[in-house]
């Protein structure tokens, strides 16, 4: 006689299927929101650094003109620069921020970067940067701490 012995199976239950797939899910509910945050933090800092570029633009104008005047697009003292990119990233890419001259006389000047696009929720709302180096934010959200958004 032939004794017949049952083969071992072999996989996963459903049971344990749906365990792997919760601890995932959970996973994916703290990571994702981190990561978001992140290529926000990243984009934001590259934008800084942007204007910090339109800055040196600007100082260039003055010193081959005498004066900030002029820098904008169409000979204007405000909008879109003409001597600088106007959007972040300024290596192409979909615009995160547009850059703009708020305000220039002969002797001052004030820059901005607006979020667009994928940042245009950004808690950090416009950057804004002044021919002394101030630094500054405005419409961020309320009791964010702002000098974050420089770091």
């Amino acid at each position: 006689m032939i004794a017949l012995t049952a083969k071992p199976q072999r996989g996963i239950t459903l049971m344990e299927l749906m365990i792997v797939v919760a601890i995932i899910a959970i996973i994916a509910a703290v990571g994702y929101p981190s990561y978001i945050e992140s290529v926000r933090k990243t984009r934001r800092a590259d934008c800084a650094g942007a204007l910090v570029g339109l800055s040196n633009a600007m100082e260039r104008h003055y010193s081959i003109t005498g004066n900030y005047l002029g820098a904008a697009d169409g000979g204007g003292n405000t909008g879109a620069p003409a001597v600088f990119d106007t959007a972040c990233p300024i290596d192409g890419g979909d615009a995160t921020y547009n850059l703009t001259i708020s305000a220039a006389t002969v002797s001052t000047y004030r820059l901005q970067a607006a979020p667009t696009g994928a940042q245009a929720d950004d808690k950090c709302g416009t950057l804004t940067l002044t021919n002394t180096g101030v630094k500054g934010v405005s419409g961020a959200d309320s009791g964010y701490d702002w000098q974050k958004c420089w770091r």
